[in-house]
């Protein structure tokens, strides 16, 4: 792990991010002290939400879950214009 200062961090933190993104996990410290880590993301590979399913008192997935999802996303509606948008 890479350690450097929060005044370094700020002055190059292009770099850092770009340094996360290739894996690496950079360790900030201000005064001595630790005040951040910055990191890849951890990969997320579903089981948590699997786990969590699991433990509550949801009913257990079935054959229609694929369309229960769709009819549920044919429910939601974006109420919002895009700013960005070539309306």
């Amino acid at each position: 792990m890479t350690t450097m200062s929060a005044a370094e961090a700020s002055r190059n933190f292009s770099a850092v991010l770009r340094r996360a993104e290739h894996g690496e996990t950079i360790q900030i410290v201000r005064h001595g002290r630790t005040v951040a880590t910055i990191s890849p993301p951890t990969k997320k590979t579903g089981l948590a939400l699997r786990r969590a399913l699991e433990a509550s008192d949801a009913p257990p997935f079935d054959d229609d879950f694929a369309s229960d999802i769709n009819e549920a996303l044919a429910m939601v509606t974006d109420d919002l214009e895009d700013p960005w948008g070539d309306d």
